[in-house]
Order: C-alpha cells, then sequence, then structure tokens
C-alpha cells in the first residue's frame, strides 16, 4: 500500500542570511518601514557581536529536515515532506503552500518553532499559513497552536539543567538560580486573557520540578521598542533584584521561548545578561539550546503526530 503523501509547514520566524538582508529583514518586521541609520548601525553590530550572522537559519532547517526524518521513521502509513515557512524572509509561509500545491500534496500540518501560544504570534502564522491553503484552494492544513506540554520538551531542558548544575559545587546549590525566560511580548495581550504568560509559567514549574531545582523565578527578554508597555519583569530588572534579595552566587539561564541558537539568546543573554551577571560578582551558565536534539524533536514530532491522528506503526 502507498504511503499517503503529507506536508509539514515548518513555520519560524527567520533570519537575515546574509548582511545585505538586514535592512530589508527589519523593514518587513516594521510592516513596511525601514529603519533608521541609528537603528541599522545598532543592529549590524549586534549581528557582528555574535560573529557576522545569526546561526538561526541553518538551525531552523536542520530542524525541519531532523522532524521530516524522525516523523518518516515513527510511522509507516505517512510520507511526510518538510516546507520551510517563514515569516518574515524568503521562503515565506506563502511560499511554503504554493509549493505543497503544485507538489500536489492535498493534506499537511503546520507547526511554529515557538512552544507557546499567542494571539500576537503563533495564531499570526496560522492565519497566514490558512489564508495561503484558502488561496490555492483544495488543501488542507491542521495547525498546531501549542506544543510546550510536550514530555521531550521538558525532559531536554530538565537534562540540560542537570548538566549544568552538575558544573557547580554542590555546596554552591543553595546560592544558584534558574532564570527562565521567554521573548516578551505588548502588554496589551493581557486584556483578551491571552494564554501566553500562563503557559510560560507551566513549563518553568514542569521543568524546574522534573529538575528538582530548588529556586527559580521567571523574566521576559527581548521587548521591542515601541511606546507601548511590554510585559515584565525585563530579566535585566530581574537579576539585579534577585541578586539584591538573595545574593545569588550563580544565575542559570534558560531561555524556554526559544529553540535554538540566535541573537536574542546569543547577544541579549550570553553578552548583555552575562555582562550584568559578572558585574555583580557572579557567575553566568546556560544550557545549550534544544537545536536537534532527540528530546526536542521528538517533542515536535509526537505534537505533529496527535495533530495528524497518526497511530504509530507496530514495532517502530
Amino acid at each position: 500500500m502507498s504511503k499517503k503523501k503529507t506536508g509539514l509547514v515548518v513555520m519560524a520566524y527567520g533570519t537575515p542570511y546574509q548582511k545585505e538582508d538586514i535592512i530589508p529583514y527589519y523593514t518587513a518586521i516594521r510592516h513596511g518601514h525601514r529603519p533608521s541609520e541609528q537603528q541599522i548601525e545598532d543592529l549590524t553590530r549586534r549581528y557582528e557581536a555574535i560573529g557576522g550572522l545569526s546561526p538561526l537559519a541553518q538551525w531552523t532547517q536542520a530542524q525541519a529536515d531532523a522532524l521530516e526524518k524522525r516523523l518518516n521513521d515513527l510511522q509507516s502509513d505517512r510520507e511526510f515532506k518538510a516546507f520551510l515557512g517563514l515569516k518574515y524572509i524568503h521562503p515565506f509561509i506563502e511560499d511554503a503552500v504554493q509549493t505543497m500545491s503544485e507538489e500536489g500534496i492535498e493534506e499537511a500540518v503546520s507547526i511554529a518553532l515557538a512552544p507557546h501560544y499567542s494571539q500576537f504570534s503563533v495564531q499570526s502564522y496560522i492565519d497566514r499559513v490558512q489564508a495561503a491553503a484558502q488561496k490555492v484552494g483544495g488543501m488542507t492544513i491542521t495547525s498546531i497552536s501549542s506544543w510546550y506540554k510536550e514530555q521531550g520538551f521538558i525532559d531536554y531542558w530538565s537534562h540540560a539543567l542537570k548538566k549544568a548544575f552538575a558544573e557547580i559545587p554542590e555546596r554552591e546549590w543553595e546560592e544558584t538560580v534558574v532564570l527562565f525566560t521567554a521573548h516578551s511580548l505588548p502588554e496589551k495581550i493581557l486584556t483578551n486573557g491571552d494564554p501566553y504568560p500562563e503557559q510560560v509559567r507551566e513549563t518553568a514549574d514542569a521543568i524546574a520540578a522534573k529538575a528538582e531545582i530548588a529556586h527559580y523565578a521567571q523574566a521576559w527578554q527581548s521587548a521591542g521598542k515601541t511606546k507601548d508597555p511590554w510585559l515584565g519583569p525585563d530579566v535585566l530588572d530581574q537579576i539585579r533584584s534577585l541578586h539584591q534579595q538573595k545574593r545569588y552566587r550563580h544565575f542559570v539561564f534558560c531561555p524556554i521561548g526559544f529553540v535554538a541558537e540566535h541573537l536574542e539568546v546569543l547577544y541579549d543573554n550570553d553578552q548583555q545578561c552575562r555582562k550584568l551577571v559578572e558585574s555583580l560578582g557572579a557567575t553566568y551558565h546556560r544550557p545549550t539550546m534544544p537545536d536537534t536534539a532527540p528530546d526536542f524533536i521528538d517533542a515536535l514530532a509526537a505534537s505533529v503526530v496527535r495533530a495528524s491522528k497518526i497511530e504509530r506503526a507496530e514495532g517502530r
């Protein structure tokens, strides 16, 4: 019996592929408004500070490839084929749907590489992929809204935390705090009961419980520079507060709202947060990001399998 070909739209924010992409990329993020020269200089400086460009493009492609392979290893009813669909740079979400249509794919699953749902973020991916499917016609796409509860995701971070603590003298664990962070969003999401903050909190609690972490806190990072207020506390303010209140000697950072090494982690965490932590006389720690770790890819695969109502093949 032939396998049913099923599309998999792996959706992500995207990142500049080369220096020349920085201006059009951020112009797209700003809804067609070109950044000021000062903003362009600041953005360019940040990329140069992490080596020139973000590794996110390579990691996103690698994650899509690994997820496709894992899904095809897990079951025998369908042949999954992954297509990248990016929000602010090519290949765009609409490009992925168009390519699937040209290949005759009638059924697909879409998943955003962001664990937590928000009307402001993940829903915008879903709206675009569904609109594109309607435009080409003859295609049904099942969209996953969140996957933060998947056991593989919790397992990845709990294992990563245990590894980080193994590098800290046990006598100093009582003076160690884990700081769980996610990308801040505008505070206005709270007026509509957006589940994003609660989902992030649930994730932090689940990971801390699994890893048996005694001291942990949550903060928001990478807020946009707009006139409207964004979710807080900001990570830098939280570091100062925790140090002042508890005099922690070790800060372990877990950016649970992100899934790969990229600008927000390599610059905002590894440079800005590290600088502040060390200026306070404490030590900065950060586990590696999920990237293509087996636990993490298993989490994504489990979510896709559930969404597409596929029973795992016997013996797999």
